[in-house]
């Protein structure tokens, strides 16, 4: 089954429907169209069942699964040959599924969630009668969320704190996914990652406590004047009552400086904007004002080394 409209595609696939013998390369098939080019090892290649149903907007992707066990390989020859560099993440329902990447291997059983690239070569076991839920997520909406020392290939409890609300929002996200609007669901899927990113760097050591509170507090301010021409390091400091050096020394911590994270803000601002039905009818040279850019020139030169796009291509789509 599929039903295609202007923003949303939802499909529906079973391995029912080919012959015992050919399930297997069937669902193999049917994979990789969903990803990208993958290596598999099945244990019992004929009869194989297994059943998918799929989400997707331009921006992500929302796949259900349940099957019998596999393993899916990415090798070093498929990363090259068809690379992708956004980023999977891994939410086990039911049995007992195992990631083995860059020397490592987590068990990832219902409650432990997983961000991870395929970018990288990793083998990923699937035991019998497996279920979980796998999302595909632009790597700009992760990279600028998290601190260079937090590590998203890591399994991420996810029983506790913000960890439930995330796995909520992926159900409910799964499950009334057909029926939102493409804006709908892209709105849910953007707040859901913040919060796992929220989730996964408290879950890392911070160092000092009022840094990490004061980082939360200067990333939260950037996010919501980042249209202010004259926000800098400086500004933030008076409305929150930090000198400069205490916020880069916060911001120092995940890499960044202020200067780096108010410009990244306000690119993030534009390319939410640009793609607005509401900001329709702004230039570009306004829109780029109005995101708090001196000029018109500047934000189409950071907005292109940003995304590898112009603010028109990403408009029109």
């Amino acid at each position: 089954m599929t039903v295609h409209d202007r923003t949303v595609f939802v499909e529906s696939a079973t391995t029912r429907v080919a012959a015992p013998e050919e399930r297997a390369d069937y669902w193999s098939e049917l994979i990789n169209s969903y990803h990208r080019r993958l290596s598999y090892a099945f244990p019992r290649r004929t009869d194989f069942d297994g059943r998918t149903t799929l989400r997707r907007t331009a921006e992500y992707q929302l796949i259900g699964w349940e099957s019998d066990a596999v393993t899916y390989y990415r090798t070093a020859g498929d990363v090259r040959a068809d690379s992708d560099d956004d980023y999977r993440l891994l939410l086990p329902i039911t049995g007992q599924m195992g990631l083995r990447q860059a020397e490592e291997y987590a068990r990832l059983p219902p409650g432990v969630g997983c961000l991870v690239t395929i970018d990288k070569p990793f083998a990923f076991a699937l035991g019998e009668g497996t279920k979980g839920l796998l999302m595909t997520i632009p790597r700009r909406e992760v990279d600028h969320r998290l601190d260079r020392g937090a590590q998203p290939t890591q399994p991420t409890d996810l029983t506790s704190g913000l960890g439930p609300i995330v796995v909520d929002l992926a159900a409910g996200l799964f499950a009334e996914g057909a029926v939102l609007t493409g804006r709908q669901f892209d709105t849910v899927a953007t707040r859901l990652v913040e919060l796992l990113c929220m989730h996964i760097v408290g879950d890392q050591p911070t160092g000092p406590s009022h840094l990490a509170d004061l980082e939360t507090a200067v990333r939260h301010y950037i996010r919501t004047h980042a249209s202010d021409p004259e926000l800098s390091g400086a500004t933030i400091g008076h409305a929150l009552g930090w000198s400069v050096r205490q916020i880069q020394l916060a911001l120092q911590r995940a890499g960044t400086t202020p200067r780096e994270l108010i410009k990244e803000e306000r690119l993030q601002l534009a390319y939410a904007r640009l793609r607005s039905p509401a900001y329709r009818d702004w230039s570009i040279a306004a829109l780029a004002l109005g995101s708090g850019f001196g000029s018109a020139s500047a934000f189409s030169t950071a907005f292109r080394h940003r995304f590898e796009a112009s603010p028109r291509d990403i408009r029109h789509g």
